[in-house]
């Protein structure tokens, strides 16, 4: 028998919210570099954009029977993450699912397998994040738990962790942490607006990052 388990503690609406300002890269990095999925893990479209809880499901390979429960127990402003043995040979989630998740205001889609019906997909607007596109249909045959720790992308996602997509890929933020990272997130997009300001100013990216004494004890000169 499988449970299927409903009840998680979810990050915030107000973490989610302000985790959802910061792109991936920074976010990324203002956690200590900790965090983002495999880069092949990406969106269909670039202007695909995603934040949300994470709403876990383990699926077999090639069968996305698990996934339709997911989307039958999912809450409006989850992400659904799906473990699936990292197969890129099937498309487990097409534009009939994604009308699914958008009638529930599911918030997006992250899987370490295919999906398909990629125009649709673009057209729907749903954020869906994939291993692969691929054609190649789907049984729905073995029973696999909902909102369990699994590791997609190589990395950790437990129920309730912020997942954030963009352009660039994933990463996912524990739940606990969500307010800290938000912090950190917008002092680093804060530096970072000061680095841009600084070489509009005329200064080298040398000076802005404090480089010469580095460059000069790795043994680097110049002929100037």
């Amino acid at each position: 028998m499988v449970h299927v388990r409903t009840k998680i503690e979810r990050a915030s609406p107000e973490s989610v919210e302000v985790l959802s300002r910061h792109s991936v890269a920074t976010i990324h990095e203002a956690q200590g570099r900790l965090g983002a999925l495999n880069s092949r893990i990406k969106p269909v479209d670039r202007a695909m954009s995603v934040c949300g809880p994470a709403f876990t499901v383990k699926c077999a390979p090639r069968d996305n029977i698990m996934l339709q429960v997911a989307i039958a127990y999912a809450k409006p402003g989850d992400v659904i993450v799906v473990s699936a043995g990292e197969y890129e040979e099937a498309g487990s989630f097409g534009d009939v699912l994604a009308n699914a998740c958008l009638a529930k205001g599911i918030a997006g889609v992250v899987t370490d397998t295919g999906v398909r019906d990629s125009a649709d997909l673009i057209k729907l607007g749903l954020p869906v994040f994939s291993l692969s596109l691929c054609v190649k249909g789907t049984v729905k045959e073995t029973l696999g738990q909902i909102n369990a720790d699994v590791i997609v992308g190589g990395e950790l996602i437990r129920p309730g962790d912020v997942i954030r997509g963009d352009a660039d890929g994933v990463v996912v933020v524990r739940r606990e942490q969500a307010d800290a990272v938000a912090v950190k997130s917008k002092e680093r997009e804060e530096a970072e607006a000061g680095y841009i300001a600084a070489y509009k100013a005329g200064k080298s990216v040398i000076e802005v990052s404090n480089l010469a004494a580095v460059l000069a004890a790795k043994g680097l000169t110049t002929d100037e």
